[in-house]
């Protein structure tokens, strides 16, 4: 068992009942404190870590990192450049340091005080600097729901769905960090009466609910990563809100898939939850039929019983869970993916985003996107306030949370939140 992950560890930080961040999750992030600069920080509870202060007073000393720039840097890329094995003695230590047990910070005043933040007195910032940027299409409800709506029903996976984790390569520089605010977007459409198309801004906003992980070591151009391997670079998860306009991306996405109907916005959870914390809950995918080829083929369970929610709080205030889900529902793992993207020779950097896809569960109150809550529109989804919604209007709030939880414990992302704003 990893340390860090030991179910019996307890804290000295105040943790709240049924919180995402007990001893056992420690995830990483970017946060500013007021009047400082962004650096890097771990959370327990609502308690925020400075790991810059924790280094400066000497509590990394014998882990071996030459560098505690790394410690102050804007964003988490180089503390994922000192690697795998550094990732895992840092958390342990972050264990450690926290452990109801342990004294060497909890009775040192002075370093408590300057270490340690309340959630509410600090900003989080975008965690990482994402330089590319792949969104895939993994989940075979989704995939099968949008067949069927838009092509047929009785074939609605193209051929190649069930022998490739399918994807694109999406826009990194308007990936935001929860609680940023997009503006609905502006693009051509094209209704299905009309005969030529229209300029304004989209009528039919849609978030997809997603999750994403992050590459903390590169690979080399040329350099396939095998399946066996792909654990050694893969840093974390965040959750992941790939907003969509529904009527531009119908009108732009053949042949060549997602555009101006994607890029104008997506917003990811500010804590990256590792891999290692992550560990306990991992479970079987569904079967996968027909074989794939031997580079896809894998040993063991590669998927995450991850339980996912999507809420829509209306502007009067009333918040709705309209969806819930689980990551154990993807067909396609995050190894095969990675394989995958790698098999070609495509080299990976530090940093990069790999988004999971929409992901639906069998039933429809686990669909993960508004186009398939309604039914293409057809199905208006009631809410609390007794409004109704077939797409996302302007001024409403879209909340996703993600968490695992067991017998023993539960580990979470916090929230991944963001108002739609009316169009500029």
């Amino acid at each position: 068992m990893i340390a860090a992950n030991n179910p019996l560890l307890k804290s000295w930080i105040d943790i709240p009942e049924n919180s995402d961040f007990p001893i056992q999750n420690i995830p990483f992030g970017i946060g500013k404190p007021e009047g400082k600069e962004p650096r890097p920080v771990s959370r327990i509870g609502d308690t925020v870590i400075d790991l810059s202060l924790l280094a400066d007073y000497g509590f990394f000393d014998n882990l071996g990192i030459e560098n505690y720039g790394v410690f102050y840097s804007p964003v988490l890329n180089d503390f994922m450049e000192l690697g795998k094995p550094m990732w895992s003695k840092v958390r342990n230590r972050i264990s450690e340091l926290f452990n109801a047990d342990n004294t060497d910070l909890r009775d040192n005043t002075e370093a408590k005080r300057a270490c340690l933040y309340e959630i509410n007195n600090i900003q989080m910032m975008l965690p990482v600097e994402i330089g590319d940027y792949t969104d895939f299409y993994s989940s075979i409800e989704h995939a099968t729901n949008v067949g069927a709506m838009y092509r047929d029903p009785k074939n609605a996976l193209l051929p190649n769905w069930k022998h490739i984790p399918v994807g694109y390569h999406g826009r990194s520089s308007s990936i935001v960090v929860s609680g940023t605010n997009i503006h609905r977007p502006y693009g051509q459409t094209k209704a299905d009466d009309a005969s030529a198309p229209t300029y304004g801004p989209s009528r039919l906003m849609d978030f997809e609910l997603e999750t994403a992980f992050i590459t903390g070591t590169k690979s080399d151009l040329g350099e396939a990563i095998t399946i066996e391997n792909t654990n050694d670079y893969i840093f974390g998860m965040v959750l992941f809100n790939d907003l969509s306009a529904r009527d531009i991306q119908k009108w732009e996405y053949v042949p060549l898939g997602p555009f101006l109907g994607k890029n104008f916005g997506s917003v990811v959870s500010p804590w990256i939850v590792t891999m290692e914390a992550l560990q306990p809950f991992l479970t079987d995918g569904p079967k996968q039929d027909p074989p794939v080829l031997p580079y896809l083929k894998f040993k063991g369970k590669h998927g995450y019983d991850i339980n996912l929610e999507v809420a829509i709080e209306t502007p009067s205030g009333v918040e709705t869970v309209i969806c819930r889900s689980n990551f154990k529902y993807m067909y396609w793992n995050m190894n095969q993916q990675l394989a995958h993207h790698t098999v070609n020779g495509c080299n990976i950097n530090i940093g990069d985003m790999y988004g999971s896809g929409t992901i639906s569960g069998p039933t429809p109150d686990s669909y993960g996107s508004m186009l398939e809550l309604s039914w293409k529109g057809t199905k208006p989804v009631e809410l609390n306030d007794g409004t109704e919604r077939k797409f996302i209007q302007d001024n409403d709030t879209v909340i996703m949370r993600g968490y695992c939880k067991n017998e023993d414990y539960r580990i979470g992302f916090g929230e991944c939140v963001t108002t739609i704003l009316p169009a500029k």
